[in-house]
């Protein structure tokens, strides 16, 4: 069972609509659609909701800060990193995509780094969003602190959908499930290769009858033509 949901993102109207604040969208519109109200907690320096058994969680302490409140709202309420769902971006995926996972690397994401650090485990689920990637690891810092391009805005978004569909499921457990559904939505349909129509067959052409050829014509001498064969 999942106890606590962390969006992570950037506070201030600047970011709000940037790359790296796509774990912020998701929970905000989960929140929205459940009559949740998040409100600012200055002890845990988030904003902070509850849906059911869950906690909602976006810390306001800035992305390399994010682990802060994590570690404090899951020490006062004692939920463990299994327990725990943490919405992010992400950059090795295309928009339009969103995986579930638990544990595994950060890929220098600095959020993720400063949870697993104060935590101390890896071992929370992961939900990531798909952002792209600039294809130079060089313009990453500028990339995700932009606003995407309306195409790829659109397809986050329904990215996010299909992972708001199968949140309940992770809230009460069955990962697998989830798992099993969003894996199989997102990816791309299989290219179909066009049929190829069949050439229609062609009457074979008859070839024009060959007159047989004819004997040449035997030479006569110049009185046999003139006044018959002699006898």
């Amino acid at each position: 069972m999942i106890r606590l949901v962390v969006g992570l993102g950037n506070p201030g109207k600047e970011y709000e609509r940037t790359r790296h604040n796509a774990g912020f969208w998701l929970v905000e519109r989960f929140a929205s659609a459940n009559g949740v109200m998040l409100r600012k907690d200055g002890k845990f320096q988030a904003l902070v909701g509850r849906h059911d058994s869950a906690f909602l969680l976006m810390p306001q302490s800035f992305m390399n800060g994010s682990g802060r409140a994590v570690q404090m709202l899951a020490g006062f309420f004692k939920i463990k990193p299994d327990e725990m769902l943490v919405v992010h971006d992400e950059l090795d995926f295309a928009p339009g995509v969103a995986r579930v996972k638990q544990g595994g690397g950060i890929a220098g994401h600095n959020g993720l780094k400063d949870i697993s650090q104060r935590l101390g485990s890896h071992d929370y689920w992961r939900l990531r969003i798909g952002i792209g990637h600039p294809g130079d690891k060089d313009a990453v810092a500028d990339y995700v602190l932009q606003k995407p391009s309306a195409e790829d805005k659109t397809a986050i978004d329904q990215a996010i959908d299909r992972a708001l569909q199968v949140l309940p499921q992770m809230l009460a457990g069955d990962m697998q499930s989830a798992m099993n559904k969003l894996h199989t939505e997102d990816k791309p349909p299989a290219k179909q290769e066009p049929e190829k129509k069949a050439e229609p067959v062609k009457a074979a052409q008859k070839e024009p009858a060959k007159e047989p050829p004819k004997e040449p014509a035997k030479k006569e001498g110049l009185l046999g033509g003139l006044f018959g064969r002699k006898k």
